[in-house]
């Protein structure tokens, strides 16, 4: 790499968990030999930014103004552009672009991405998401331009399996919140799912525990982020 040297930010603490497990799987995704060979990072892992989804819900705090001190403080470090390992986050990525000096990835653009890199036609994508992000149409106008179909958790399933899987997750009872979420993506596979993507970061981290195998029919767009970053790194990629 010739220039300035790039520097990945990570605005992270949405969940805490979820950001460990990015830049495990930024670690994981390099082909390295040595620590030198790996992608050097700046992470503002704080997980007091105000619940995204409670926000969207209209019951709670704006989530705007911490993510933009997140923002601020990865810039002031030298980062050279900034990845947000939370899907709903993306709800303000517009908001936060336009108060960051240095492009902000989006993490669905990398998901698109690389759904159509693994391509083969036919079939629908199974969309595990919150509510929030799902009501801002965050994934489905990206993979209806991408010509992908796609199919959304029902309301009763996203009451009962998802949402309370997702926070069980932020809580640390992974073995609980892990059964839910799989209960989740198997609802999906049998109204006719042939992949899944886990567009909530703590989607991987429930089905690792509790549910390993479907992994192998998923999209994780924390890796497809994190592959981004390293694009970015590799060649100034964003």
């Amino acid at each position: 790499m010739g220039g300035t040297p790039r520097l990945i930010g990570v605005l992270g603490g949405m969940g805490p968990l979820a950001t460990l497990d990015f830049l495990h799987k930024l670690l994981q995704a390099r082909a390295a030999l040595r620590d030198q060979d790996h992608v050097p990072t700046v992470t503002w892992n704080v997980p007091q930014i105000p619940d995204r989804q409670q926000a969207l819900a209209g019951r709670g705090e704006d989530p705007l103004p911490a993510m933009a001190e997140g923002v601020a403080r990865l810039n002031a470090a030298g980062a050279t552009c900034i990845a947000i390992p939370c899907n709903t986050a993306h709800a303000w990525h517009s908001a936060l672009s336009a108060r960051s000096r240095v492009p902000i990835l989006h993490i669905v653009d990398a998901t698109v991405q690389t759904l159509l890199a693994g391509h083969r036609g036919g079939g629908h994508i199974g969309l595990i998401a919150t509510r929030g992000a799902l009501d801002q149409g965050l994934y489905q106008s990206r993979l209806e331009a991408a010509g992908l179909d796609y199919l959304i958790p029902t309301p009763q399933d996203l009451d009962t399996l998802f949402t309370p899987g997702c926070y069980a997750i932020k809580a640390n009872d992974i073995a609980t919140g892990g059964r839910l979420l799989a209960r989740s993506a198997q609802a999906l596979l049998d109204r006719g799912a042939t992949r899944l993507v886990l567009a909530c970061t703590e989607v991987p981290i429930g089905l690792q525990h509790a549910a390993p195998q479907l992994l192998a029919i998923s999209v994780d767009p924390a890796m497809a982020l994190a592959q981004a970053c390293i694009r970015h790194w590799e060649w100034g990629d964003t």
